[in-house]
């Protein structure tokens, strides 16, 4: 095991610095694919708000792959991809990624209904599974046993980021909605877009930023090879 820490405040800088040197491609990304989610939430009202989520979580799970292969690319110090390429590295494994991230959001939910701790506790074990999918092209639950392998004996350390993280969204929400109050349906719609558009490539820099760091904490490689032309077993 490694002697070494992974170092929180490195962990969000590291985030921030590509989020300033990839604008260009994760700020327009953004306000493509999540602009179909601020057209659900003005189309589909009343009893659609199950719909909505979905569609939202489809669309923000596609934008999370895309962003791991971004920081994947960059990680020799310069990107090779267009974002169209980025995108069509993740269609192989939407569907595996997906089912990740409704599995990880019913277990850490039932672990925050739980008295709160299990639910951080499976929150730090699997915050770099979607990155060990993306990149390793594992299936679902060998992507929760890698994020745990990788993550063990720096628990602390990633539950640190994670609680930074966290704490970053809920006040940047709060201002939004305070912003956003006075606002009718279509003006609530589009702030929570540009929301979307702002946290959304922050938040998955943060979990492939971690994955890396982790893998280099192991000794591993962390210029990965291109994926395989098949997409990721669902759940081997």
């Amino acid at each position: 095991m490694s002697t070494q820490k992974i170092k929180p405040g490195e962990v969000i800088g590291s985030a921030l610095e590509i989020y300033r040197e990839q604008a260009s491609v994760l700020l327009p990304a953004a306000v493509g694919v999540f602009a179909i989610v601020a057209l659900a939430r003005l189309v589909l009202t009343g009893g659609a708000a199950t719909l909505v989520s979905l569609i939202a979580l489809v669309i923000g799970t596609f934008y999370q792959g895309m962003v791991v292969e971004l920081v994947r690319d960059v990680q020799d110090g310069r990107r090779d991809s267009s974002v169209e390429q980025l995108f069509r590295g993740v269609a192989p494994i939407v569907l595996p990624l997906i089912g990740l991230s409704i599995l990880l959001g019913i277990g850490v939910g039932i672990g925050f209904v739980l008295i709160i701790v299990p639910g951080l506790f499976l929150m730090t074990i699997w915050s770099v599974a979607a990155p060990s999918l993306v990149i390793e092209r594992r299936g679902v639950f060998a992507a929760f046993g890698r994020s745990r392998e990788l993550v063990r004996g720096h628990g602390w350390q990633v539950f640190g980021v994670i609680l930074v993280v966290i704490a970053l969204s809920i006040v940047i929400s709060i201002i939004a909605a305070i912003l956003a109050s006075g606002l009718g349906t279509v003006g609530v719609a589009i702030a929570q877009w540009i929301l979307d558009i702002l946290l959304a490539p922050f938040t998955a820099l943060i979990g492939a930023v971690l994955y890396f760091s982790l893998r280099r904490l192991h000794g591993e490689a962390t210029v990965a090879e291109a994926p395989t032309d098949g997409p990721a077993s669902t759940f081997g």
